[in-house]
């Protein structure tokens, strides 16, 4: 449980592996994930280090899978998921196996691809040929005369005839107008059918064209057009018996044609169905073999003894489990030399490790968001999977609402695996899902405040019975709205309603808010100090574990006794409040001081009471028959707590500072007693060595300037953050007010209407309400509490002992490299 509330221990070793070995033991920490690798070669090129060729022949080998994994889906083969456990990571000889096979692949498909694209473009100049000569018959008809010594149809006009895209038709027919000054006659007629592009294989429509001139000239200035608009000429015989001789050959070749074209793509579509099967484990036995040279990059190279040396850092806890995968890789490798796993003294500060499981990760998350811990401070992580929901929930307070929230995060947890395997390319689903039980635990509070504020859509549930009862006649309650329950009289039952508030709150239209305000207020405070005690608390643990003595005396004490004497005292105000005045109905007609004393008519301000508490003052506006404290000796000992919080201010200010420069002056004393008596026995013996010593020079004034930094920033923060949980109140203010808003506005006059039309008036509305719901209550009001409990948890609760000033630990595991190239495909 250490890891929990507090990172891993983590030591600092330094390894030594056998060359050969060294492949096979990089390749086990890398399934086991617990070792992060420091780079020994700072100042060596990527381009210059021992095993840069081993890289790029993987980098090879993925463009070439690559490849593979386009042609497959752009033919809409189905890629087959791994089937059971990841697989290894290939031995390296098993590199020229890999590499042998991407290169027939590619090659073979590459091969394929040019055969049936130089078939698809012999077919596609045979169908526009087809098309030429089908078309250009209506042309020759119009523009041919009858030669009277062979009896044959014959042009007066030379022609070119060819096929070019429709859209540039318009600009092809003006080209020729103006080049050719009205000399040439041009017709078209387009293709109905879309031609393949053999390049791109998309489906382009175009056109079929003939061209009628006169002279060598034009010819030449005609042709240079049409291959200025990349037209396809064809030749086209002008005697119609030629033309069905030609067309009859084009159909047959046609027919040839797209039996080969058939057999191609076969072929083609088995190579790829072939790869499928496999491409999944190919990419990941090549990302782990590109992984382990990149660690093997990291090492040092000892060339006298033949191994490698790497620094890393491990878990403590985990030492035997590495030493074991240490083991098990030197048994692969058939090594006959152990590896050697040695632990270093440092001063350098090690990452910091917290272990999370599915349910925990997403917390730590908000935590790292703020900032990742300094190496072995406390975790606010596991406070906050019960803080956390809590808050948010008090501004969310809504049964009907906060169900909704936890039937959403419900089923996302229920199909965790079907919707992990989607892989879902969307960062908003990405963001949600990763925050799943974040989502169910905060709709499950959310329901147990809805249940204590008594509201479900801004109605509420009578299950115990209110506790009031109705003394006014009906004309009364129709005629005035203003009328409102006394609890000084016979209409309260003096019984508190057993779970929750009393249902009778939600139908008070003249004094609901106002009650509703005094209870959420003065329930928002008492959370929000009782949350910072909390954070103060933590750090007293911070300073017991790391031996900060001083920091108890001059931090904590003080910081716990400032918030104490003056916040927790003002919450314990409120409690006496609730405790000692309550309604009573006789006090009116009594005529015992004791009664009047202890009735509603005298409870004093909370506020007023905390604002001449810090003034030195009582209050001037008490009524004569009621007395000015709550409590006996409350002005003493009131002025007493004040006086001792503002004493705990200058102990803050100049404690850590005064230690400090007692604390150097004591080893400046010592540090120079110890030099003086060196050199006495040096020069008594004369073979005496002189140990430098170790002096902390801390820089007294930098020490002032952060320590009066820190006391302003926790004094002025003790108000500004207890002003800050005020929030909670007015967040659930809003929203309930939002809620009685969407159904008065919408859903109450749906349930009102009558007859027929008014069931189909009511479904419209029904409609209305439920998008008004979601939407705006659910996701932009639950939006808009998780940033303020966001807030609330980083700068209130946190600031109080979470320093945040650490790096994280990023150990070598193929589970997260296979992450991240799989998110990068996507």
């Amino acid at each position: 449980m250490g890891s929990l509330f507090r990172s891993e221990e983590m030591t600092l070793c330094q390894l030594f592996l056998q060359s050969e070995a060294a492949y096979a033991c990089v390749s086990e920490l890398g399934e086991l994930g617990l070792v992060q690798f420091r780079d020994l070669n700072p100042d060596v090129n990527a381009f210059q280090r021992k095993f840069v060729n081993e890289v790029r022949r993987c980098d090879e080998m993925e463009r070439k899978l690559r490849y593979l994994e386009k042609e497959i889906r752009r033919d809409g083969i189905p890629m087959l998921e791994i089937p059971g456990e990841c697989p290894e990571a290939p031995q390296p000889r098993e590199m020229i196996d890999l590499e042998a096979t991407f290169e027939k692949l590619e090659n073979e498909l590459r091969e394929v691809n040019q055969n049936a694209e130089a078939l698809k473009r012999n077919f596609l100049e045979l169908t526009e040929l087809k098309h030429i000569l089908r078309k250009t018959q209506v042309f020759f008809d119009e523009r041919l005369y009858c030669d009277a010594d062979t009896g044959v149809y014959r042009s007066p006009l030379s022609f070119v005839a060819g096929v070019i895209l429709r859209e540039r038709i318009p600009a092809f027919e003006r080209m020729l107008w103006r080049a050719c000054r009205g000399n040439v006659f041009l017709r078209q007629a387009e293709i109905d059918t879309p031609l393949e592009d053999p390049s791109s294989s998309d489906q382009v429509f175009k056109s079929v064209f003939i061209i009628f001139f006169q002279g060598d000239q034009l010819k030449t200035r005609v042709k240079k057009i049409c291959e200025g608009f990349r037209a396809t000429l064809y030749p086209c015989p002008e005697a119609p018996a030629d033309r069905r001789e030609m067309a009859m050959g084009v159909m047959t070749r046609i027919e040839d044609l797209n039996t080969v074209l058939g057999q191609t793509q076969d072929h083609r579509h088995r190579v790829l169905v072939a790869a499928a099967k496999n491409i999944k484990n190919w990419f990941v036995k090549v990302r782990k073999i590109k992984a382990i040279y990149h660690t093997l990059n990291l090492f040092n190279l000892d060339v006298t003894q033949k191994c490698l040396i790497a620094e890393c850092w491990v878990p403590a806890l985990d030492l035997e489990t590495i030493q074991l995968a240490l083991r098990r890789g030197t048994e692969r490798s058939g090594s006959s030399v152990p590896p050697i796993l040695n632990r270093m003294e440092t001063i350098e500060d090690p990452p910091t490790y917290n272990r999370t499981n599915k349910f925990t990760s997403a917390f730590q998350n908000l935590i790292y968001a703020y900032g990742v811990a300094t190496y072995r401070e406390v975790n606010p992580a596991p406070y906050t999977i019960i803080t956390f929901p809590f808050l948010f929930a008090v501004m969310f307070g809504d049964l009907g609402h906060g169900a909704l929230m936890a039937a959403f995060g419900f089923w996302m947890c229920y199909k965790e695996k079907p919707l992990q395997a989607k892989k879902i390319d969307s960062e908003i689903w990405t963001i949600f899902f990763g925050g799943r039980y974040i989502i169910l635990l905060m709709g499950l509070f959310s329901m147990y405040t809805g249940l204590i504020y008594n509201d479900i859509f801004s109605k509420s549930l009578n299950i115990f019975g209110s506790s009031w009862r109705n003394n006014y006649n009906e004309s009364d309650l129709l005629t005035n709205k203003l009328l409102q329950l006394n609890p000084d009289s016979k209409d309260y039952l003096q019984i508190p309603y057993p779970f929750g508030i009393d249902p009778v709150w939600q139908l008070a239209e003249a004094n609901k808010i106002i009650f509703m305000n005094a209870y959420k207020m003065k329930i928002s405070i008492i959370i929000g100090v009782f949350h910072m005690l909390f954070g103060v608390c933590l750090s007293l643990w911070n300073h017991i574990y790391f031996k900060r003595r001083i920091s108890i005396y001059v931090e904590f004490i003080p910081q716990i006794m400032f918030l104490v004497l003056l916040f927790f005292y003002m919450v314990m105000l409120m409690f006496i409040k609730w405790v000692k005045y309550g309604p009573d109905a006789d006090f009116l007609g009594s005529s015992d001081p004791e009664v009047i004393k202890t009735s509603a008519y005298c409870a004093p301000s909370i506020l007023i009471t905390f604002i001449n508490m810090m003034l030195f003052k009582t209050d001037p506006n008490t009524r004569p028959e009621c007395d000015d404290t709550m409590y006996p000796g409350q002005i003493g000992l009131q002025k007493f707590f004040v006086i001792v919080a503002l004493m705990c201010v200058p102990v803050m200010l100049f404690g850590k500072p005064y230690f400090i420069m007692k604390e150097q002056k004591q080893r400046a004393r010592q540090g120079h007693q110890t030099i003086e008596g060196t050199a006495e026995n040096g020069a008594a013996g004369g073979a005496a060595a002189v140990a430098p010593a170790h002096h902390h020079d801390e820089d007294i004034t930098e020490v002032f300037i952060h320590q009066a930094i820190h006391t302003i920033e926790y004094v002025l923060g003790s108000i500004s953050h207890t002003a800050s949980y005020l929030r909670l109140w007015a967040l659930s203010l809003a929203h309930a007010q939002l809620a009685e808003v969407a159904w008065n506005m919408l859903l109450r006059k749906g349930l009102m209407s009558r007859d027929f039309e008014g069931g189909i008036f009511l479904y419209v509305v029904f409609a209305g309400w439920a998008a008004i719901s979601v939407s705006i209550l659910v996701l932009m009001e639950g939006l808009s509490a998780f940033l303020h409990t966001l807030r609330l948890h980083w700068v209130e609760f946190q600031s109080k002992f979470y320093a945040g000033e650490g790096y994280l630990f990023q150990p070598f595991s193929f589970e997260v490299i296979l992450d991240s190239a799989g998110q990068g495909e996507e």
